[in-house]
């Protein structure tokens, strides 16, 4: 069974703390939004969908445990708090397509005025948790199509697959996204090795992509960021498989910095390279990635490791938490739960699909 990074009941809501993993597995209580902004703003939660779940799940607690008068008062308080979630990192949109999503439902509800307060109120907590519910379905569907995609190309041979950062369960509800590829592909039998980047400076892989496939007794090798391209030189790699925060029209694609220059590594060793994620990762009103925001990170995540200086005091840094992709590196194709498409070609087959 995947881990379980986000535990929900209706007005309970525990999300797993990422920053104690491996060492320590605790739970935080997630009471009302500020405790969901503050857990993704401190990376405690991290991953596009998993932000977009606990930021909307954490609204979802304090609506249960709260009272409203009248039917104004709950749609301005449901939309103010999600553009407040949305401001707790900037680059993934799902937190955004999510926001923009229930800030529709609500004014379609409130629009009737043959609604109570109450019943608004418990639709949107509903559609909320259809969110959750929803998520692990989609990812099945992703690893699904990107297994597919993988051994059609390779003729049912077992593969050798590299990832980058954690898409996995606990960037997720469940199973996850470049992940959910690898565990489909370890349930048909056909992984050999995944070999996946210790991921500085935060060290998602190191930390939390060993744990989940530690967990699920996958056939794992760790190796620094800056081995990837001698492994595609001198081992076997099938493919490269990385998740993604946001996607915009012609395929450029945001992920975890490093992802680019993985994408170059690829191209030059003729090894295929996919980016799995859901079509709420998708965002068409930016045309290229140039238009992205890309957060900056505090520098003390590359000065100290859990409070050891292992820099020298004064230095200056620099510390992106993502770069762009560009859409003719994505070599494999984008893997989404309707299907595996060329970057290119996705906003045209999403809008067959979404409509």
């Amino acid at each position: 069974m995947a881990l379980q990074s986000i535990k929900y009941e209706r007005g309970s809501l525990l999300v797993l703390d990422q920053l104690l993993l491996p060492a320590h597995k605790e739970y935080i209580d997630v009471k009302h939004t500020r405790d969901g902004w503050e857990i993704i703003k401190k990376m405690q939660v991290r991953g596009a969908p998993a932000i977009a779940i606990a930021g909307c799940l954490s609204l979802a607690v304090e609506l249960t445990n709260k009272e409203f008068e009248t039917l104004p008062e709950l749609a301005s308080f449901i939309k103010d708090q999600l553009q407040y979630l949305v401001t707790s990192r900037p680059t993934a949109v799902n937190m955004l397509n999510a926001t923009k999503t229930l800030s529709a439902s609500v004014d379609e509800l409130v629009a009737t005025n043959t609604l109570t307060v109450d019943i608004v109120k418990e639709r949107i907590i509903e559609e909320i948790e259809c969110m959750m519910y929803q998520d692990i379905s989609v990812n099945k569907s992703m690893g699904w199509f990107g297994a597919e995609h993988i051994l059609e190309r390779f003729h049912d041979q077992s593969v050798n697959i590299l990832t980058h950062c954690n898409a996995g369960a606990l960037a997720t509800a469940g199973y996850g996204t470049a992940l959910g590829i690898i565990r489909t592909l370890h349930e048909r039998n056909r992984i050999k090795r995944v070999y996946f980047t210790e991921t500085r400076p935060y060290n998602q892989g190191s930390r939390l992509t060993a744990y989940e496939l530690v967990h699920d007794n996958i056939p794992a090798t760790l190796i620094c960021d800056s081995h990837a391209a001698i492994l595609m030189k001198l081992h076997d790699i099938s493919a490269v498989v990385v998740g993604a925060d946001r996607v915009v029209a012609n395929g450029d694609t945001a992920n975890k910095v490093g992802t680019y220059q993985l994408s170059i590594v690829a191209r030059h060793h003729e090894v295929p390279f996919y980016v799995s994620c859901p079509s709420s990762t998708f965002d068409p009103t930016m045309e290229t990635g140039e238009e992205i925001v890309i957060e900056e990170r505090p520098h003390i995540e590359m000065t100290e490791t859990k409070g050891i200086r292992i820099a020298a005091p004064g230095i200056n840094c620099w510390n992106p938490a993502f770069d762009v992709t560009p859409a003719e590196l994505i070599t494999g194709g984008i893997v989404t739960e309707f299907g595996v498409f060329k970057p290119g070609e996705l906003k045209e087959q999403l809008a067959r699909f979404t409509i």
